[in-house]
C-alpha cells in the first residue's frame, strides 16, 4: 500500500499543531496506530516518514497552511472528541470486572510481562473492579525468593494498581480439597504408570489402566501421596477428559505430581504439587475472575481448565487470547539471566544489557512509555514483533521537553584556536526556548578547546566550520584559526566542543560498551535525563558516569 498521502496528511497535521515542525515519531505512531499490520515494515516506513517530515518542516508555515487548505481542509476543523479507547471492549461485561496477572517468581518482571500487566490494568480502570496479582509459585525448582518482592515493586513503578496479592503456595489445602472432590466425582484418578508409557497411551487415544479404579481407591492413594507416604515411584493425579480429543495435549492431563526438595516459603511441608492448569483453574474461580486475557500459547491450557469449570458447574470466565509478541535483540529467559549473574556476565537483574523492568528503568525509560506502547499496539489475536524504534520514539517524546542539552565530546582532542578573542559563550539549555536559560563559559583569547577526534578526521583542509554557539574557525594545514564570531550566512558544518576545564565522563551503552570522553563543567554535579547534543539522550547517574538511552 502507498502510504505517502496518509503520511503527508499526518505530518502536516502534526506540524500545524506544533508551530510548523512535525515530529517523526509522532507521525510514525499515527500511521502504525491506524495500520498496525505495517509494523513488520516499520524500518522501510520510517525512511519514508523521515523524508516527508523533512520536506514539510522545510516549508514556511504559510506554505504548510496553504497545502492544508487545498488538500486536507478537515485538519483545520477543530472538534472536541471524546478520547477513543485503542483497546477493544471486553465481551459480556456486567458491572465491575475481576482480572489477574499471574507471573512466576523466577525473577523480576521483564518487558514482555509489562504488556500483560498494563492491559489488565487498563481494563480494570475502564470498567472498575479488582486487579489481582497472583504469584504462581507451585514449581519450587524455578523460584528466586527475591522475586516475591521485586514483582510488586516493578508493577508499582509501571503504575499498575493491584488490589489483591495472592500467593499460590499459601493455598495447598484448597487445592487438595478440590482435588478430592473431583476424585469423589469419578473424574480424577491416581496414575503410577511410567511417564513414557502414559504419554504413549494418550497419543494412541487409549486409557491408562488406573483410569477405571474406584473413587475410594483413588482417594486412599491420593492421601498417601499428599502425606508423602506413597510407595509408588512417581504418582500423578490425572483429570479425565475426552481420551479421543483431537488435541492430544488435552487428553487426560496431569493435575498433581511429586516434587522433591524444599520450597522457599513452605520448606518441605508439601511434596505433592499442583500443576499450573489445576491451580490456575481453581484460583480463577475462587477469586471470582470475570475476564482472563492471556497469550495465544495458552489456548490448549484454556481448553484443559474448562473441564474443571464444567465438572464443578462453575461459570467460565470470558477468555481472550492475544497474539504473542516477539521482542528482538532481547534477553528475557530468566534461566539465562540467572546463569549470567552467577558467572559474572551480568552485574545483576538491572544490567543495562537486559530487558527487565529494572534494567529499562535504570537506562531511563519512563513508565508512560510502556503504557502508551502497549495501548497503541492494541489487543490483537495476530502475532507481531515488538518495535524498538516506536518504543524509543514514544520515550523520546516524553523525556525530550524536560531534558536540558549539554556537550559531551567522545574521544576528545585539544585544539588551539589561534587569533580567537576572549568571549563569553552563551549556549541554550534547550534550543529555541530561551526562557530555559543558558550555559555560560568564559573562553580566553587564543584558547584551547576540546573537539571529537571523529569530527577532526572529517574536516577538510581549508574548510570553515562553526564551533556551536561560540565562533567560526578555519582549518588549514593542521591548525585552527579564528574567523568570526557571528554565525556564517553560508552553509557550514557545525560541531560541538568542550571548554578546557571539562571533566572526564563515561557513557555506558546498551550493549555494555563504554564510551570515554569529556563533559562540559555545568553538567558535572547534576544527575537525571539529559540530551548530549549530536549524541543522544543519557541518564546521568553520577558526576562521572551515565547510561545511553537512545538517540
Amino acid at each position: 500500500m502507498d502510504y505517502k498521502l496518509l503520511i503527508e496528511k499526518a505530518a502536516l497535521k502534526n506540524a500545524y499543531t506544533h508551530d510548523g515542525k512535525a515530529d517523526v515519531g509522532s507521525v510514525m505512531n499515527k500511521i502504525l496506530g491506524e495500520f498496525p499490520e505495517e509494523r513488520k515494515n516499520a524500518g522501510k516506513l520510517a525512511a519514508i516518514v523521515k523524508e516527508i517530515v523533512a520536506e514539510i518542516n522545510a516549508m514556511p508555515q504559510e506554505q504548510q497552511k496553504s497545502v492544508i487548505s487545498e488538500k486536507y481542509p478537515d485538519i483545520l476543523v477543530v472538534e472536541k472528541k471524546e478520547q477513543e479507547h485503542r483497546l477493544h471492549d471486553l465481551k459480556n461485561v456486567n458491572g465491575p470486572v475481576v482480572m489477574r496477572m499471574a507471573p512466576s517468581p523466577s525473577g523480576p518482571l521483564h518487558l514482555g510481562h509489562s504488556r500483560m500487566a498494563i492491559l489488565n490494568d487498563e481494563y480494570v480502570k475502564r470498567y472498575g473492579g479488582r486487579l489481582i496479582l497472583r504469584i504462581e509459585d507451585t514449581n519450587p525448582q524455578n523460584i528466586d525468593p527475591a522475586a516475591y518482592g521485586m514483582i510488586p515493586k516493578d508493577l508499582e513503578w509501571l503504575g499498575v494498581n493491584t488490589t489483591d496479592i495472592v500467593i499460590q503456595s499459601d493455598r495447598f489445602d484448597l487445592y487438595y480439597t478440590r482435588a478430592k472432590e473431583l476424585i469423589r466425582m469419578g473424574v480424577a484418578y491416581l496414575c503410577s504408570c511410567d511417564v513414557n508409557v502414559f504419554k504413549d497411551l494418550l497419543m494412541k487415544g487409549e486409557a491408562c489402566p488406573h483410569r477405571g479404579l474406584s473413587p475410594e481407591a483413588n482417594l486412599e492413594r491420593f492421601q498417601l501421596a499428599i502425606d508423602g507416604k506413597s510407595t509408588e515411584k512417581s504418582p500423578v493425579l490425572v483429570i479425565k477428559t475426552d481420551i479421543k480429543h483431537p488435541n492430544p495435549s488435552v487428553r487426560d492431563w496431569i493435575a498433581f505430581r511429586k516434587i522433591s526438595g524444599s520450597h522457599p516459603r513452605t520448606g518441605t511441608k508439601y511434596s505433592f504439587y499442583p500443576m499450573m492448569n489445576f491451580s490456575v483453574a481453581i484460583d480463577d474461580h475462587e477469586l471470582g475472575l470475570t475476564h482472563v486475557i492471556r497469550g495465544s500459547d495458552h489456548i490448549s491450557n484454556t481448553e484443559k481448565q474448562k473441564y474443571l469449570f464444567r465438572y464443578f458447574g462453575w461459570k467460565i470466565p470470558e477468555y481472550f487470547h492475544y497474539g504473542t509478541i516477539s521482542i528482538p535483540d532481547s534477553i528475557l529467559k530468566t534461566s539465562i539471566v540467572k546463569k549470567g549473574i552467577l558467572d559474572g556476565t551480568y552485574s545483576g537483574w538491572d544490567d543495562v544489557r537486559l530487558q527487565t523492568i529494572g534494567a529499562l528503568k535504570r537506562r531511563g525509560y519512563q513508565p508512560e512509555t510502556f503504557r502508551r506502547y502497549w495501548i497503541e499496539s492494541g489487543l490483537r489475536e495476530v502475532n507481531a514483533e515488538f518495535s524498538w524504534d516506536i518504543f524509543n520514539s514514544i520515550n523520546r517524546q516524553i523525556i525530550d521537553a524536560n531534558a536540558d542539552r549539554f556537550f559531551f565530546v567522545s574521544n576528545p582532542i585539544s585544539v588551539k584556536i589561534s587569533g580567537s578573542p576572549a568571549i563569553l559563550a552563551r549556549i541554550p539549555r534547550y534550543q529555541g526556548k530561551p526562557e530555559r536559560g543558558f550555559r555560560e563559559y568564559r573562553i580566553a583569547a587564543d584558547s584551547n578547546v576540546y573537539i571529537s577526534k571523529d569530527d577532526l578526521m572529517n574536516i577538510k583542509d581549508g574548510e570553515k566550520i562553526r564551533l556551536k554557539d561560540l565562533y567560526n574557525v578555519i582549518y588549514r594545514n593542521g591548525s585552527f584559526t579564528y574567523s568570526e564570531t557571528e554565525p556564517s550566512r553560508e552553509k557550514i558544518k557545525i560541531i560541538h566542543w568542550c571548554p578546557p576545564e571539562s571533566s572526564a565522563f563515561t557513557v555506558e551503552g546498551p550493549d555494555g560498551s563504554l564510551d570515554e570522553g569529556l563533559l562540559e563543567p555545568l553538567a558535572h554535579e547534576i544527575t537525571g535525563i539529559f540530551q548530549f547534543e549530536r549524541y543522544g539522550f543519557i541518564n546521568k547517574t553520577s558526576s562521572a558516569r551515565g547510561i545511553y538511552i537512545h538517540n
